[in-house]
Formats: structure tokens, C-alpha cells, sequence
């Protein structure tokens, strides 16, 4: 059975949430692209819809969204995920996993695209806690 471990970021404050995802909801995400929507109901976000931007393997390869599949493979890279070169022209080769999610996968990154009615603090229960740090203050 998989499991994600599915890392939510808020573009618009700049937050990010960490949730734990396993049985039918991480069936959801299985066989998904990056650059691909779910519903957020997957990891609690009624309303919401996240866009997959990209993850990681179980041995912590980045997935890329130009390989195909979700083998590992070995490309030369001039940049971007996966590598940084350091000098102009650099090229190495990097072994990567390819952009459908699968087993293997462990992290998946994603950001919200389309919004719900209800805020994401409220949906996670968040903003209790919030007011409560505000009556301290009195």
C-alpha cells in the first residue's frame, strides 16, 4: 500500500502544510503526473485544488517533470532539479525519477490552485489556536 508524505504550499501567504497520506487517499495521487490537479479532500482541503509540482523517491532522487515514466533514470543535466552546476557549461550526469507518481515515491510537493470557500487555517483548525494566543496578550 503507498505512502506519501504530501507537502502543501499557500502561495498567496507563503505557508506550507505537511500531511501524512496513506490507503484511498494516496491512491488518489497514484499514476498522476507532476503538473497534474487532485482535489485537496485527498489530504483534508475540501474545496481546494492542489497542483503536483514534484517530490522525491524513497532513496531522496528528485522527480523531474521532462522524464517520463516513474523509472529511475540517468540524464545529463545542465541544470535545474536535481543539479546545480557551478561553472558555465557544466554538465553532469544525475540519476532521477521520472514525473508519474508511483510506489517508490515518498514526498510529493504541491501548491494550492484553486481555492475553497473555507480558509486553510480554518480546514485544519488552526485558527482556534490563533485566537487563543491573542487573548494572552490582555
Amino acid at each position: 500500500m503507498a505512502e506519501f508524505q504530501v507537502v502543501v504550499a499557500d502561495p498567496e501567504d507563503g505557508t506550507t502544510h505537511q500531511f501524512d497520506v496513506d490507503g484511498q487517499d494516496a491512491n488518489r495521487f497514484m499514476g498522476l503526473d507532476l503538473g497534474e490537479d487532485v482535489d485537496g479532500s485527498a489530504v483534508g482541503l475540501d474545496g481546494y485544488t492542489l497542483e503536483l509540482t514534484g517530490g522525491s523517491d524513497n532513496s531522496g532522487r528528485p522527480m523531474r517533470s521532462d522524464v517520463a515514466g516513474a523509472g529511475v533514470k540517468r540524464v545529463l543535466l545542465t541544470g535545474g532539479v536535481g543539479y546545480e552546476p557551478t561553472r558555465d557549461g557544466e554538465r553532469k550526469r544525475v540519476t532521477v525519477r521520472g514525473s508519474e507518481i508511483s510506489e517508490e515515491t515518498r514526498q510529493i510537493n504541491a501548491k494550492l490552485s484553486e481555492r475553497g470557500s473555507e480558509s486553510v487555517a480554518e480546514l485544519l483548525g488552526l485558527e482556534a489556536d490563533e485566537s487563543d494566543g491573542e487573548s494572552d496578550d490582555e
